[in-house]
């Protein structure tokens, strides 16, 4: 009861400082379904909700600094309106919308899929809040499938920032996703976002799991990384690691060249760093 304390306390402070999650060798991320949202500058802040108005906090998400605001607004194009939709913070420089295909059809618009951010020639959308409306020349597009995360986890996972990947989904429906973009910053949490559409056609729900697809050379490199055993190695150069958590300290502290932990143990970004530099192996059985 003691230990299992213990890992629930060490997993939410891990995920608390942002560092690395654990990455299993097949390439493991777990999905977020993203729903529509509303991006905002203060000054259009200001026009919607009134002067000197700041948005309120209804709850954090998964990436670090960002959280859903209490606010919501219309959004209204063409052929129809949405009501209520989220406005995400902290402010931006410029004010975005992301929705769904199915959402743009609701408002007669024909958006772009983009990157988050990169609004420069999207489709027009109008906003209506409680104090004033902004009409947006660009800035509604539909979000393009991506991955967040930190530079330690792109290393272990061999993809770099700006990298498009296939991510294969094994839901009841299951589902291969084909560019997917992978976005890497010291901010991040690995996470992939995908939009209502893309989550419904795969029957994904919050917390689904899935799986970049790798080229064969790059899953022998990987297996190769995480293999502790060598025919050069002698067997008494072995530990057998039995706690819940593998920390820098723990690798240090190890006398032994290979460290064998049970999958389920949670290996810290350090850790691993640590292991490299000494020349020791952490194997996963």
């Amino acid at each position: 009861m003691k230990e299992k304390v213990i890992e629930d306390i060490v997993k939410e402070v891990l995920a608390k400082m942002n560092q690395t999650k654990d990455v299993t060798v097949d390439g493991s991320i777990p999905i977020a379904v993203s729903a529509r949202h509303i991006h905002l500058q203060q000054e259009h802040v200001e026009i919607l909700f009134g002067k000197d108005y700041e948005l309120t906090k209804r709850h954090d998400l998964s990436q670090l600094g960002q959280f859903a605001a209490n606010e919501t607004l219309m959004i209204a194009g063409p052929k129809g309106s949405i009501e209520r939709v989220r406005i995400l913070g902290p402010v931006r420089p410029v004010s975005q919308v992301e929705v769904s295909l199915t959402d743009a059809f609701t408002l007669g618009i024909n958006p772009p899929l983009r990157e988050s951010g990169n609004i420069v020639g999207s489709s027009a959308i109008t906003l209506i809040g409680p104090a004033g409306t902004v009409h947006l020349d660009e800035g509604l597009i539909v979000a393009q499938a991506h991955i967040h995360m930190n530079p330690q986890e792109a290393e272990m996972l061999h993809v770099s920032d700006g990298q498009f990947v296939q991510v294969e989904v094994k839901s009841e429906r299951p589902i291969t996703m084909n560019r997917v973009k992978v976005r890497v910053s010291k901010r991040y949490t690995l996470e992939m976002h995908i939009d209502t559409d893309e989550a419904n056609t795969g029957f994904i729900t919050q917390g689904t799991i899935g799986n970049i697809v790798y080229p064969e050379e790059v899953l022998l490199d990987r297996r190769q990384e995480r293999s502790l055993i060598t025919v050069s190695n002698p067997i008494e150069n072995i530990t057998v690691y039995e706690k819940k958590l593998l920390s820098k300290d723990d690798v240090e502290a190890i006398q032994e060249n290979i460290i064998q932990i049970n999958k389920r143990t949670i290996v810290t970004a350090l850790a691993y760093d640590c292991a490299r530099e000494q020349n020791k192996t952490i194997k996963i059985v």
